[in-house]
């Protein structure tokens, strides 16, 4: 594990398998438009670890298809998502202790994700975090995502942090090789999606179990 900054400004976080579980709906929602096309849906187990890769990648569990075939069925697929979202999805536990720990000491939290902002806006509301987020950046904020470390720039920018004093943390390689280039400290998570890999192997400064880690990691007290 490297030694973190001296002085640390704000926590960023992705959001899908780092800071919500949100695989539950998001499976719900292609289990509807299986029933729709007449098609068989996966189980629950393949489509969450490809939840971190978006939903081309859902999509992909359910239809062998070119990327061409899934986007003409992405719409759909999002609007019966749109309908039942936050129906199953939480915050993974240990996760709304962390960020009111992190406001109590003063830090400032965000969200960088790939997630489109229709969908993370109303979902963020949805969990009350839409007033307390000090950023939150959008897979369709800018022209590119995550691995692309511009949306963690941005999000700094916003909350008006330090790159150099700011943690990024995240369930995907995506978001260590995003935060590594923008020049944060990265924290990869063992309780998200990991898209199949393993964090011990994407480079992260360090790799946590459970969000009591990262609260005494930042000197927080203990997240209970």
């Amino acid at each position: 594990m490297k030694p973190l900054p001296p002085t640390i400004e704000g926590v960023l976080f992705d959001l899908d398998g780092t800071l919500l579980d949100s695989a539950p709906d998001l499976h719900a929602a292609l289990q509807a438009y299986c029933a729709e096309a007449g098609a068989p849906a996966p189980p629950f187990a393949m489509v969450r670890e490809v939840v971190s890769r978006g939903s081309r990648a859902i999509l992909r569990c359910a239809f062998a298809e070119d990327d061409a075939a899934l986007l003409r069925r992405m719409p759909r697929y999002l609007e019966l998502y749109a309908g039942m979202l936050a129906q199953h999805t939480a915050p993974f536990a240990g996760i709304a202790p962390l960020l009111e720990a992190l406001e109590a000491k003063g830090l400032a939290w965000g969200i960088v994700t790939n997630k489109p902002a229709f969908l993370t806006e109303e979902l963020i509301k949805r969990m009350d975090w839409d007033l307390r987020a000090s950023a939150v950046v959008c897979g369709d904020t800018l022209p590119v995502k995550k691995p692309d470390p511009a949306p963690v720039r941005l999000a700094c920018e916003h909350a008006r942090i330090d790159p150099a004093r700011t943690v990024f943390v995240g369930d995907d390689a995506r978001d260590v090789q995003a935060g590594h280039a923008a020049g944060l400290y990265t924290v990869a998570v063992r309780w998200g999606y990991l898209d199949g890999g393993d964090p011990d192997n994407w480079g992260a400064d360090a790799v946590i179990d459970h969000p009591e880690q990262l609260a005494a990691l930042l000197g927080l007290g203990v997240a209970a």
